[in-house]
């Protein structure tokens, strides 16, 4: 099952209280305030792991809660602090505020950590408070409750490149075909119910990700099917292959097809829209009418994109399309590398 959003619950353990105590000691000519600190409470912390894919985990475990600081205790005694909570998140999740609607964290990277709820401090002894004048003091603090918080978690994957385009239009072949993916292929619309990654090796050790979701048909930005829901899984992909089926056996325009999806990017996302694309036409083995290819070259063209053809079941055009994918790929790494040194503010020398 694969589950991409959750709400969680969290609450960090609150801090032990302070301890009011004085030392009475057989032999010990001056005694005086021992009231020790109370402990820190436990933090939640939200760990990036390689080792989930989904946010199942959270669905049937949504709250989770550090322990609390131990209190202060006489001869000037520190309550013990409580225990952190690690929960595992996979990478590519994003953690949002869910009452504010504020970005918390974006788990990039395998082993980053996010305290998502911190505990609170312990409170002050009497020990603290003693004075020349006041060296008596009953005063003692208590601990400060940790943070208590509701989280909307939500999880999009980290590929290269995205498939796209209407169902059965040929994307779980060929990540079947072009990575150790194993989707479910069948012969009629929506096989894919869930986002597939693959990774594609390439003849010179060079290796991309790609992300193939389940089909789009129109209407998807009103709700209708299922892939609208899972666009968010491409958002981050570097280049997007939208494959468009030109055989006969869809029974719909491979043109027609190709403006739907492109209108249906756009409205879940301008910025997936404009995210560069390849076109793909696929089915090459299956297909009888050349004009129905011709039509949608002309579109792509029109749109500045360039298209390849290919057979996901005889492997005609497959290699091509990878060494474009690749070089595609570098040229965007490249640029990406540019701007980010760009962006990075110069240190001025020093004097």
């Amino acid at each position: 099952m694969f589950v991409d959003e959750v709400i969680i619950k969290v609450k960090a353990g609150d801090g032990g209280n302070g301890c009011m105590a004085f030392r009475r000691e057989k032999y010990v000519p001056k005694g005086g305030p021992s009231g020790g600190d109370g402990g820190r409470g436990g933090d939640v912390v939200l760990v990036a792991s390689e080792h989930h894919n989904t946010l199942l985990h959270f669905r049937f475990n949504p709250e989770h809660t550090a322990e609390r600081g131990r209190h202060g205790e006489g001869s000037n005694r520190t309550g013990r602090n409580g225990r952190d909570v690690e929960a595992p998140v996979p990478i590519g999740t994003i953690a949002w505020d869910w009452e504010t609607g504020e970005l918390l964290h974006d788990f990039t990277f395998p082993g980053d950590r996010y305290t998502i709820a911190s505990g609170g401090r312990g409170g002050r002894g009497n020990q603290h408070f003693a004075t020349a004048t006041h060296q008596a003091p009953t005063r003692h603090e208590p601990g400060s409750p940790g943070v208590e918080r509701r989280v909307r978690l939500e999880l999009k994957l980290l590929a290269d490149v995205g498939l796209v385009g209407f169902p059965n239009a040929g994307k779980s072949t060929l990540i079947s075909r072009i990575s150790a993916a194993k989707p479910k292929i069948a012969d009629y619309p929506f096989t894919t119910l869930e986002p597939n990654l693959g990774v594609v090796q390439l003849d010179d050790l060079r290796s991309f990700v790609v992300a193939d979701i389940p089909g789009i048909i129109e209407g998807a930005h009103e709700g209708h099917g299922l892939g609208i829901q899972f666009l968010r899984h491409v958002e981050r992909t570097k280049l997007l292959l939208h494959l468009v089926d030109v055989s006969e056996m869809s029974g719909r325009e491979p043109k027609t097809d190709f403006d739907i999806i492109l209108n249906e990017l756009g409205s879940f996302s301008e910025e997936l829209a404009g995210k560069p694309m390849f076109v793909v036409a696929t089915k090459l083995d299956v297909a009888q009418d050349v004009n129905r290819l011709r039509a949608l070259e002309r579109r792509a063209k029109k749109h500045g994109m360039p298209m390849f053809k290919m057979s996901a079941v005889t492997g005609k055009g497959i290699k091509e399309l990878l060494r474009a994918v690749d070089a595609k790929l570098i040229e965007l790494r490249a640029a990406q590398a540019t701007e980010t040194a760009e962006a990075e503010p110069v240190p001025e020398p020093s004097e």
